[in-house]
């Protein structure tokens, strides 16, 4: 799954409101700028247009992650995420799930701490647990990103974004062809085409003037 920086914005803050504000839940698009452009708990602090968000929203259900609906009675649109439908995973999942999408990587003290607001861990070992069990999906929603410097835990972070190493040019391909196809033949160069243009005219020259009878012509001293 390649999702945008924006696309993943929304996401998390979906998947913060709806446990930490379950009664403002879902969302108004009013409300999902705010939580999505607020400056707390975010890494970075974004500043999406409205008009970004609704075209993000409009990608995210598409890719079935997330729902726009209007309830009886009500004059404005909601959206919540549907993430549960896609992951198989609890709640305790899903809260670091949702901190990683709203800050990348974080040690699984930090993890703890951010997640406070969503549920309680007891321990670092129950946070790594958790992250293990992500590792083990397929495909894995998190990656060990080991030790940052000064850092004496390992840095985690969602594996949901967009991979940079598939956005480079594939430049090895066409060398690994050219490798299988063995040594190819040097090309000559423009002078060494004039010179063999000259000498064959030179041979035609002589050929020519023996046929006549006539002698070369002797170079000047």
């Amino acid at each position: 799954m390649s999702l945008s920086d924006i696309e993943l914005r929304i996401l998390g803050s979906l998947l913060e409101k709806e446990r930490t504000t379950p009664d403002g839940y879902p969302l108004s698009i009013n409300a999902l700028v705010l939580a999505c452009n607020q400056k707390t708990n975010r890494e970075p602090v974004s500043h999406h247009p409205q008009r970004d968000i609704e075209d993000a929203l409009l990608g995210l259900r598409d890719k079935g992650l997330a729902r726009s609906f209007r309830a009886a009675g009500e004059r404005v649109t909601k959206h919540r995420h549907r993430l549960d439908e896609a992951f198989d995973l609890g709640p305790r999942e899903f809260a670091l799930l949702a901190v990683l999408m709203l800050r990348d990587r974080q040690t699984p003290s930090e993890l703890r701490n951010r997640t406070e607001r969503y549920l309680d861990f007891p321990d670092l070992e129950s946070v790594e647990t958790c992250l293990e069990r992500m590792l083990q999906y397929r495909p894995p929603l998190v990656q060990n990103y080991s030790r940052g410097p000064g850092q004496s835990q390992d840095r985690w972070g969602h594996t949901l974004g967009v991979d940079p190493e598939k956005l480079r040019p594939r430049v090895r391909q066409a060398t690994d062809q050219a490798e299988a196809a063995g040594p190819q033949p040097s090309q000559p160069s423009q002078l060494e085409r004039l010179e063999r243009e000259v000498a064959a005219l030179k041979d035609r020259l002589e050929r020519v003037m023996n046929h006549l009878g006539l002698a070369p012509e002797e170079p000047p001293p």
